[in-house]
């Protein structure tokens, strides 16, 4: 009988935690840090693609690129997979992979590239620019601020995709100047969210765009 009995309560216990819901955390917004850490890593690339900083110190995005631009950026995309926002998610997981894989081809890779290493270097970026471009088209239903920096950001992959597939300095530079004012965007926006969300108003607006 006592069995019994036990068995009853441990049955209707778990019937009531079955029927009880489960409260889930709420994580805080991710975008600022993937749009700070995708800010600052193309801000330093983007000094040497501009000629601004002797070329010879490029190795020094390196560590940036593998921590901040590519892991922090990636984790940036995971969390917003956790608050449902499909955009964010695959932009900040994208772009924390390009970073992780520009570490990786300097790192260990392009050593090994054979023949016309600019063309190779060129296919990689009009991928980028392919991907770019179409997450820009989403990028018109979300906000002005992310929409500028898409809109920025593609441009930057042609110039330098063009940069990199002919003896095109100059435009390799154009590209390491838009890549700036990419950059530029990216910290105001990741700004605007930090501020925004500590002041709880609007203190850098961001221009939200309509969804219908």
């Amino acid at each position: 009988m006592e069995a019994s009995a036990t068995h009853r309560e441990v049955a209707e216990s778990a019937s009531e935690a079955a029927a009880t819901p489960i409260s889930g955390w709420k994580p805080a917004d991710p975008g600022p840090l993937g749009l700070g850490a995708f800010a600052m890593t193309t801000f330093v690339l983007s000094m040497f693609n501009s000629n601004l900083v002797d070329g010879k110190g490029t190795p020094v995005v390196l560590g940036l690129a593998l921590a901040y631009g590519g892991i922090a950026q990636v984790l940036a995309g995971m969390w917003e997979f956790r608050t449902g926002n499909t955009f964010g998610a695959v932009a900040f997981t994208s772009f924390g992979a390009f970073w992780i894989s520009f570490w990786a081809l300097q790192v260990f890779y392009v050593k090994d590239v054979s023949g016309n290493a600019g063309h190779a270097v060129g296919v990689y970026l009009w991928a980028w620019a392919i991907f770019t471009a179409y997450m820009t088209i989403a990028a018109l239903r979300t906000s002005g601020a992310v929409l500028v920096v898409f809109v920025l950001l593609t441009i930057t992959f042609i110039l330098l995709a063009i940069g990199a597939t002919g003896p095109h300095a100059s435009v390799t530079h154009w590209g390491g100047y838009i890549g700036l004012a990419t950059a530029a965007a990216a910290w105001y926006a990741s700004a605007a969210a930090v501020v925004n969300s500590t002041f709880g108003h609007v203190v850098l607006p961001v221009v939200p765009l309509s969804r219908s």
